[in-house]
């Protein structure tokens, strides 16, 4: 009846030092923290960073590594040993921007560097040449994506040809103004407001049209140019990273995500809201329309999900597989959001919740055999499960009823959005964790924190020494590579 190991998970020590001297340590740890914060920056979780630093630094020989990663910053202290001097040092993560063509790069040397270690002036270079390498896509190919993207999102939600080519020239001039304001430094949430408010405006002009008798306007309910819009601006919303780290224990990552979130969707509601209160002052009400659907057709449905998935993997700067199959996945998941809506009855949130489950779940175990980013394709793949049309309908609700129903209205409209965004994060989180755990266990590796120090497994105090597993795309690709994954755990370690 003894027990045959501690009582509790085994605990991170330091052994003996690895006798890596100071000056290569610094070079290792300037090249990782270079790498985990260029992940951070193209749209990496938290555990992605973690795995990263640790796997660089454990092909150099620094095995005592520790790693703390937020949203904008990343800290690495190397544990020397009791009589020497630990190395810690934090970069700030200045910038952040959905670029997954350089994620996969950088994954791709990841797994190259575990392998075969070079010396860290040749890795620095070959790391140079990832981040300064061009785009895959020409700018007017990203903007006409924008414009693809909003197109597809009015059609999905019952715009005609009118509005359809209206939102698409909407989106095209929101995806230039957006560049212009980033690249002159304003903030992100007044980007958002002016993002917003273009599509509104517009919105308000084909009303002022077809209040003086415009012909060629024809009968088009406007609110959808500014729902397909808000679908524009929701996508680039980092909620399904905010969900990951939250899941995989990054509490502080996943606050600031969300917290962003947050912050940036109040900018689009003061955006639109400004354009409506001015509309209505104007005597030129957006009325908002009763078509969910493009129509009955699930064929119809599909095609605009996949123009809208593409769309948006063209516009994150995905590879051309990643591309490929963020359109599939799209498709996938409306189909099966129909099918849950329409012959098991479920609701519109747990609906949408198990089609960015089944995503999440296809994506990472595609993703893995094709070696390509599964935060791209999963990302990319919900964008059409969005829900921009009962966003912009909450928010006219607060705005267009000035008699003090419009909170009792809004607000509840409101909170079902947000409870169907939450719902696709968790799906997509949930989806992807349950492929990790089937593709570990098929790997026979057992899963559990990253320890980021030395554990003992041997008697000899100089026996090799080995941590727990990070549980993220980077081990799965570095032990598909036949490399051990960041921190493995021995499998034949009780």
């Amino acid at each position: 009846m003894r027990p045959s190991g501690p009582p509790t998970d085994e605990i991170p020590i330091w052994t003996t030092p690895d006798g890596v001297d100071s000056v290569t340590a610094q070079a290792v740890i300037d090249l990782a923290m270079r790498a985990g914060v260029a992940m951070i920056a193209t749209g990496a979780a938290a555990a992605d960073v973690t795995a990263t630093v640790l796997t660089l630094t454990k092909a150099y020989g620094l095995s005592s590594v520790h790693v703390d990663v937020t949203y904008t910053s990343v800290t690495v202290s190397y544990h020397r040993g009791p009589n020497a001097d630990p190395i810690t040092v934090m970069r700030i993560v200045r910038f952040r921007v959905q670029d997954y063509t350089r994620l996969e790069r950088l994954r791709g040397l990841i797994v190259d560097l575990s392998q075969d270690p070079v010396p860290v002036d040749e890795a620095r270079v070959r790391f140079d040449a990832v981040i300064t390498a061009p785009h895959p896509y020409r700018r007017w190919l990203v903007t006409v994506a924008g414009g693809a993207l909003a197109a597809g999102a009015a059609g999905l939600v019952g715009g005609g040809p009118f509005i359809i080519l209206l939102s698409f020239l909407t989106a095209t001039v929101v995806g230039r103004v957006l560049s212009w304001l980033t690249g002159a430094g304003v903030a992100a949430f007044f980007a958002q407001c002016v993002g917003a408010a273009i599509p509104t405006a517009v919105a308000t002009l084909v009303v002022a049209a077809q209040s003086v008798g415009l012909t060629f306007v024809g009968d088009v309910s406007p609110s959808l140019v500014v729902a397909s819009g808000i679908v524009l601006l929701l996508s680039g919303l980092s909620v399904v990273g905010a969900a990951e780290d939250a899941l995989e224990g990054y509490y502080v990552t996943a606050g600031a995500r969300g917290f962003e979130v947050i912050v940036l969707s109040l900018g689009i509601a003061v955006g639109i809201s400004v354009v409506l209160s001015l509309g209505e002052r104007l005597d030129y009400p957006i009325a908002i329309s009763s078509q969910t659907l493009l129509s009955d057709d699930v064929v119809v449905q599909v095609v605009c999900a996949v123009i809208i998935s593409v769309a948006f993997a063209v516009l994150s700067y995905s590879s051309g597989t990643a591309v490929f199959v963020a359109g599939v996945a799209g498709g996938v998941g409306w189909v099966v959001l129909a099918l849950a809506e329409r012959v098991l009855q479920l609701g519109a949130v747990t609906a949408s919740a198990t089609a960015a489950l089944v995503i999440g779940f296809a994506a990472r175990l595609v993703a893995r055999r094709l070696t390509i980013s599964a935060l791209a394709v999963t990302t990319a793949a919900i964008v059409p499960l969005l829900p921009g049309r009962m966003a912009y309908e909450g928010i006219s609700q607060l705005v267009t009823n000035p008699d003090g129903n419009g909170f009792a209205l809004g607000v509840p409209t409101l909170l079902r959005a947000f409870g169907l965004g939450l719902g696709l994060a968790a799906g997509v989180s949930l989806g992807t964790y349950f492929a990790s755990l089937l593709v570990a266990k098929s790997q026979g590796v057992r899963l559990c924190p990253a320890a980021g120090a030395t554990l003992p497994s041997d008697p000899d105090p100089m026996a090799t020494d080995s941590t727990a597993p990070v549980l993220s795309e980077l081990s799965e690709l570095t032990a598909t590579a036949d490399a051990t994954p960041p921190g493995a755990v021995d499998r034949e370690q009780p």
